[in-house]
C-alpha cells in the first residue's frame, strides 16, 4: 500500500465509492475483488482494473476493516486542546493517489477554531489543491469537513477551496518531500 504490499480483498456488501481522480460517485457490487493500494488515516484507495476508486473509512467494513474511531476530548478541554485536535483531524485526511496527509503536504493554508457563545466551537479552514482541476477536490473538501465536525465540541464548519496563492511544492514539509522524493 504505497510503500507496503497491497492487500486483495473482497467486497462484504455493496459499496460507494468515489472514482479517482474524477471525483465520480459509484457503487461497486458485493462480491466484487479489488485491491487495497492505500490505507490511510481511515480511508482506503483500491484498484479494480486498472482503476482507482476511494472508499471512505465509513464503509471499511465492505474492505473487511474496522472503521476509525472517533477522535475524544478529555472533559471541560480548554480551546487549545480542541485546535490541536482539528490539526490531528486534518492530518488523517490523504489525497488517494499521494501517500501524505494534507497538511504535510501544504494543502491547508489557514485554519480557525472560533469559540462561540455556548460553548460550541465553528471552524473556519481555507485550503488548496495540488491541482486546481482536480475532480477529487469537493471530495477531500468534504472529508475534512467530516473530519472536523467528528472533534468534539465543533458544532460547525467551512471549508473553503482557495487557489491563490497557487500550491507548490515548497509548501511541503521535510517529511513530505521525503516520502514522495520530491527534495
Amino acid at each position: 500500500m504505497f510503500g507496503n504490499q497491497s492487500e486483495t480483498v473482497v467486497l462484504t456488501r455493496d459499496c460507494p465509492v468515489i472514482a479517482v481522480p474524477s471525483g465520480e460517485p459509484a457503487m461497486l457490487p458485493a462480491g466484487t475483488e479489488v485491491e487495497i493500494v492505500q490505507a490511510l488515516g481511515g480511508s482506503y484507495t483500491i484498484q479494480l482494473g486498472w482503476r482507482l476508486f476511494r472508499v471512505d473509512g465509513t464503509d471499511a467494513d465492505a474492505l473487511g476493516k474496522t472503521p476509525r474511531p472517533k477522535p475524544q476530548l478529555p472533559e471541560g478541554a480548554d480551546d487549545k486542546a480542541v485546535e490541536a485536535l482539528v490539526w490531528e483531524q486534518l492530518k488523517t485526511c490523504y489525497d488517494p493517489e499521494i501517500p501524505v496527509n494534507i497538511v504535510d503536504l501544504g494543502l491547508i493554508y489557514d485554519c480557525q477554531v472560533i469559540p462561540q457563545s455556548n460553548g460550541s466551537r465553528h471552524v473556519q479552514i481555507k485550503m488548496t489543491l495540488t491541482a486546481p482541476a482536480c475532480g477529487m477536490g469537493p471530495v477531500l473538501a468534504e472529508e475534512v469537513r467530516r473530519r472536523v465536525l467528528d472533534v468534539p465540541t465543533v458544532e460547525s464548519c467551512d471549508v473553503e477551496l482557495v487557489f491563490d496563492p497557487p500550491w507548490d511544492r515548497s509548501r511541503m514539509s521535510e517529511a513530505a518531500r521525503l516520502a514522495t522524493g520530491t527534495y
